[in-house]
């Protein structure tokens, strides 16, 4: 089939905006839309592009994607903004008899940021056919029984919902019984033989009908069972239970063997009329699974775990049979009671674990957190650390925002390890952490500096060859320009012919042999050249020799 087809019309919603230091965070009603079941991969859905109002390659460049709570259902070409279905989707394994079956997703954009929330529909097709759980039925009858009196029969199951669930049941055309169809509290329907006409076992012990249960679809489809009648002499009386309904609790914790309840029934009758087994009636294969009953004493014990997040009460009904096979049946409501046994979870929507020092606020990460518990147990608190120059926002549908407060100092800090704890309110309380190491990138933002503006060297006259002079360290500032901070060795080539103190300041950048002799100073001489003034603080290139190293 076509899915492309099947997307339910839905209406424009207005989107509300919440501002966070510069992200914007959409959310909006419910996208609805929907595909039939068992479309091959890669089945269309929706163009996001035009239901959302995007323009051409807007998907791309705000690196829109689809975000859900388990397993990818749907992906999102960015390139022609098509939503198609990631696998063939079969919609009693997603959601079993729950009707409408929806998906619930996420469509993440950023710059600005916004989250887009949308469900899927995932609509039926009669893919199957009812069946009873036993392909024979023995119904055993008094001869004396009453006509009119009803007998509930077991109901068949169909994995379809909706119209392609079970909607009739008919029986084969005879003399004695008719089939009446009845509503049970659960929004079920189930059958019952109703006699017409007095039996006679004289005349006839057994009868033998065939029960159809026919679902809603085109063609429907259909499933059988027999129903094999064996007819009684008279057994005066049936079993009484000493209560039609039974209500008990049981914590989702229970160990398997904790008896859950226990029920009992009588009969005045004697001998084996009187003699009492219990069994289940009428029971899924869940209850089946879960609960075990014992056939004589009537104890129901646990033979599995409990969840309370899978299934939060049981309706198991109970039968008992007297010897002569007299029935009569009670029901025991079983409600499971929750326990904080679920940590909260956090789902990366995404991560960035570099920023740029100066930068202003920026988004680090977008995450959710959800607890499967329910009540106190399912309420969540979500922080980090304090003294960190960063913020955690709340969003909508429990996402959080982290980003940075402002901008950070690669020189003062170049890392940061950011601890995201999500604690439940429940007792015991559970918590979940997430780590996270932010490496502040460094930029440009610092000029380098000597450590003092002059050095003061003294050399000798007749100085050897290659004597090293001095050493200056640190970074240069000031009205010679800037030098970068690394060491320099100041030595002579040659041989001055006086012994001179100087203040020297270099100048120009690494690798120069050029330095400024600010301020000679003559011990004991006086100067003989009028034209040299040592305050003119002349600057030489090589002119005496010296290098830079």
């Amino acid at each position: 089939m076509e899915a492309g087809m099947l997307c339910c019309p839905r209406q424009r919603q207005v989107l509300f905006l919440f501002m966070f230091g510069g992200v914007s965070l959409a959310g909006s009603g419910f996208g609805q839309y929907s595909v039939t079941e068992e479309t091959e991969r890669g089945s269309f859905v929706v163009n996001l592009a035009k239901d959302l109002g995007l323009g051409d390659q807007e998907l791309v460049s705000r690196g829109a994607r689809v975000v859900s709570d388990n397993k990818q259902h749907l992906l999102l070409d960015p390139h022609s903004g098509d939503l198609l279905t990631n696998e063939k989707l079969d919609r009693e394994k997603l959601c079993g008899l729950t009707e409408p079956c929806l998906l619930y997703f996420q469509i993440l954009m950023d710059n600005p940021f916004q989250i887009y929330r949308a469900e899927l529909r995932v609509r039926d097709i009669n893919d199957h056919s009812p069946m009873f759980r036993d392909k024979e039925t023995v119904l055993k009858i008094l001869e004396n029984t009453a006509e009119g009196t009803a007998f509930r029969l077991e109901r068949a199951e169909d994995s379809d919902g909706g119209l392609n669930g079970i909607q009739s049941y008919i029986i084969n055309p005879n003399p004695f019984f008719h089939i009446k169809i009845s509503d049970s509290d659960e929004g079920m329907i189930y059958p019952e033989l109703v006699l017409d006409k007095a039996l006679d076992r004289e005349k006839q012990h057994e009868l033998s009908l065939t029960l159809t249960a026919l679902d809603g679809g085109s063609p429907p489809r259909s499933g059988t069972t027999t129903i094999r009648i064996v007819i009684l002499d008279i057994n005066d009386n049936a079993p009484q239970f000493s209560q039609t309904m039974y209500e008990t609790q049981a914590p989702e914790n229970s160990p398997v063997g904790s008896l859950i309840a226990k029920v009992s029934a009588g009969d005045i009758d004697s001998g084996v009329n009187a003699d009492i087994s219990y069994s289940f009636f009428d029971a899924s294969e869940d209850i089946r699974e879960t609960f075990q009953i014992n056939p004589f004493s009537g104890e129901i014990v646990l033979i599995v775990l409990l969840d309370y997040e899978l299934v939060k009460s049981y309706k198991i009904n109970i039968q008992a049979m007297d010897g002569g096979g007299l029935t009569a049946t009670c029901t025991v409501l079983v409600e499971v009671l929750d326990i904080n046994d679920n940590p909260p979870e956090l789902i990366m929507s995404s991560l960035s674990n570099h920023v740029a020092e100066n930068s202003p606020e920026t988004v680090l990460a977008v995450f959710r957190i959800k607890d499967r518990d329910s009540g106190e147990n399912g309420k969540m608190h979500c922080y980090i650390q304090d003294n960190l120059p960063f913020l955690l926002k709340p969003s909508v549908e429990n996402f959080y925002i982290l980003m940075t407060e402002g901008g950070l100092d690669r020189e003062s800090q170049a890392e940061y390890n950011i601890t995201i704890t999500v604690t439940d309110l429940g007792t015991p309380r559970l918590k979940t952490q997430h780590n996270i190491t932010v490496t502040v990138s460094d930029v440009n933002d610092n000029a380098p500096a000597f450590s003092q503006t002059t050095y003061t060297l003294r050399v000798r006259e007749n100085n050897s060859p290659a004597l090293h002079i001095g050493t200056s360290a640190g970074r240069c500032s000031g009205p010679e320009g800037h030098f970068p901070g690394h060491l320099v060795d100041v030595s002579g080539t040659g041989t001055l012919s006086q012994s001179y103190q100087y203040e020297v300041c270099l100048r120009g950048g690494s690798g120069t042999s050029e330095f400024k002799f600010l301020k000679p100073i003559i011990p004991n001489i006086q100067a003989q050249d009028s034209g040299g003034h040592s305050e003119e603080n002349p600057t030489f290139r090589n002119s005496f020799g010296f290098n830079l190293q």
